[in-house]
């Protein structure tokens, strides 16, 4: 979607009001026009965690090109508190500040030009309560913003609206609680009036659901659950009664899973939002009630009307999911020219390994194909896009090795489109994981129900064929251009994979990476040939965003982890690799931190067991 269509729909526009105290700084038109912004508003700005709410991550400035971007160094950075985890968040950029988000949901106001901290708000959660209630690990993904607030996810189940000015907290309201294994990581979305977000929690005994709440007072407008729930209280509507004919025996007593804590897009102009859905629960089927079932509406792409939640069209990715194959990857909207037409489409790139272009007006499947090996499949149904599920990758209590890898061929990390190249800029894991089944769900809460992680004698299974690109030679974390419209892997290079790597590409031919070591990478667009980069010494696994002000344009990202150092234990311990936030520009010569010897994460208790649980990676 272009800058100008957000610009329609108010998100824009409601920023602005008479009582803002700092409006933001004209810009010279020349400066704008060669920054690709004359049309712009409010030009250089950052107000939506995709960039525009079609999630493109594509932007318009050109400041930073292919003939100068060797000589980008750091403006500045500045430390960001304690945290609790890896720092996954994208910030927002607007009114020369830059507003940030932190593990433990603990929210930044900072001058973008150089750091300063306007303000600072703590929710102040009870961390050691919510370790033991989140699904997988302390992290917040963003934020949202309109008519002068920001929209702050609670890592414990609130949503706070605060004056973007100020930092006043100005409504709160409760989406869900931590004590019914609910949490909030993703960042909400602006749709019109309302702010909308889902919950996290996918692999404990929960029923997944996305909310819409109206932006004025925080009052819930609808609620839109992706299961099923107990049949003896009756269906919210004939939406979950129809979802439940795919379900079988007492499913409810197990929530049914289905969260939906990353992917959302909002179409203005179908008033229509996109959400991403994740695994069923327990994970094997056997557990489930029965066998062979599709069990909607888990690992799908939702659509409904954003005015009252009413679901158009649904399309599930991976019916009858066995595998934690969640659907809950970015939701990228795009005008694509296919087969002679133009169409307006949906894609995505999820956990499975597969990409997908639908029509987002009508869920109408275009095509699909595999962007990493996967085996879980053969092909898919060139009519219903239905995948033709392989037999032998159902498992048991013999082992089966399944391609993509445990944590996802694409999990969180953002992907970026470029419609000048046409290309899509993937972060990409290759790789397998070993399935095997319990012998019978306990009431464990620790998530990964119905799988076994003894021992097992036997050899793994592995599933044939093995079809999709081959991987790249002692890599198996890559970045990937891939053609939409074609299905084909155009080029890639080393770095990024499932657990980092997000990327933002840019008109001047440029594609942005961070990736897991805290490398700042630059690669032209359309070749893929380096151009830059940057050690910052720090572990990071945030996307990074471009804005300008005063006519320059920077880039910047969130790093670092926020753990304690492993030798100390007090309260006030130092911090040894603190969350920070990185800012670089054209000719910057500020001093990037000094390398640390490498820590060992904290992890799981060790185990005799081959067969790990797969890494979450954050839902």
């Amino acid at each position: 979607m272009k800058i100008q269509a957000l610009l329609a729909v108010g998100i824009f526009a409601a920023l602005i009001s008479p009582a803002a105290a700092q409006a933001p700084r004209p810009v010279d038109a020349n400066v704008l026009k060669a920054a690709g912004t004359a049309n712009d508003a409010m030009p250089g700005s950052w107000l939506t965690y995709g960039l525009t709410q079609g999630e493109t991550r594509f932007s318009p400035l050109k400041l930073i090109n292919t003939s100068n971007v060797g000589q980008m160094g750091l403006a500045w950075s500045v430390e960001l508190g304690a945290g609790g985890g890896a720092q996954e968040a994208t910030p927002l950029m607007w009114n020369n500040t830059i507003y940030a988000i932190t593990t433990w949901s603990v929210v930044y106001a900072l001058d973008a030009r150089n750091g300063k901290q306007l303000w600072r708000w703590d929710p102040e959660l009870n961390q050691p309560g919510m370790r033991r209630r989140m699904c997988c690990g302390a992290v917040n993904r963003g934020i949202a913003i309109s008519n002068g607030m920001i929209f702050v996810p609670v890592n414990d189940g609130r949503l706070v609206a605060l004056d973007a000015l100020t930092g006043a907290v100005k409504w709160e309201t409760r989406v869900a609680y931590p004590q019914d294994w609910y949490s909030l990581t993703m960042a909400p979305r602006i749709a019109g009036n309302k702010v909308v977000l889902g919950v996290a929690g996918g692999d404990h005994p929960i029923r997944g659901f996305f909310d819409a709440y109206e932006i004025a007072t925080g009052k819930r407008a609808w609620r839109f659950y992706t299961v099923p729930g107990d049949p003896s209280k009756g269906f919210e509507d004939e939406t979950q009664r129809a979802a439940a004919k795919t379900w079988g025996g007492e499913w409810w007593k197990w929530g049914g899973g289905g969260s939906v804590w990353d992917g959302m897009a909002y179409d203005a102009d179908t008033n229509t939002i996109f959400a991403g859905t994740g695994n069923a629960e327990p994970w094997n089927e056997k557990f489930r009630g029965k066998k062979g079932v599709d069990n909607l509406y888990t690992c799908s792409i939702i659509a409904v009307d954003a005015d009252t939640g009413k679901l158009k069209w649904h399309y599930q990715t991976v019916p009858n999911d066995n595998w934690d194959f969640d659907s809950v990857g970015q939701l990228m909207l795009a005008d694509l020219k296919i087969k002679g037409r133009t169409r307006k489409v949906i894609m995505q790139a999820p956990k499975n390994g597969v990409f997908y272009v639908l029509d987002r007006l009508s869920g109408e499947f275009i095509s699909a194909a595999p962007f990493v090996q996967i085996n879980w499949a053969t092909g898919f149904d060139e009519k219903t896009g239905r995948p033709f599920a392989n037999p032998a990758a159902f498992y048991d209590k013999t082992p089966v090795r399944i391609y993509p890898p445990g944590a996802g061929a694409h999990n969180w990390a953002p992907m970026s489109y470029n419609p000048a190249t046409g290309l899509v800029y993937l972060p990409a894991s290759y790789g397998s994981y070993i399935f095997q089944a319990a012998d019978e769900v306990t009431e464990a809460p620790g998530g990964h129900h119905g799988l076994s992680f003894s021992r097992s004698a036997a050899p793994p299974i592995e599933p044939k064929p093995l079809i999709g690109p081959e991987p790249m030679e002692g890599q198996n974390r890559v970045l990937e251009a891939w053609d939409p419209v074609n299905q084909k892997l155009v080029w890639r290079v080393a770095g990024g994979g499932n657990s980092g790597g997000g990327t933002v590409t840019t008109a001047s031919n440029l594609v942005f990476q961070v990736v897991g070591d805290g490398r700042l990478m630059a690669y032209s667009a359309d070749k893929g040939e380096k151009l830059l980069e940057i050690a910052t010494n720090k572990t990071a696994s945030a996307p990074p965003i471009t804005y300008v002000v005063d006519g320059k344009q920077y880039l910047a990202f969130m790093a670092g982890l926020g753990r304690p150092a492993l030798t100390v234990g007090p309260t006030d311990a130092k911090i040894d690799n603190p969350p920070m936030l990185f800012v670089f520009e054209l000719g910057g010569t500020a001093a990037l931190p000094i390398a640390q010897p490498a820590t060992a994460r904290p992890g799981p208790p060790p185990s005799a067991a081959p067969v790990a649980p797969p890494l979450e990676l954050h839902k």
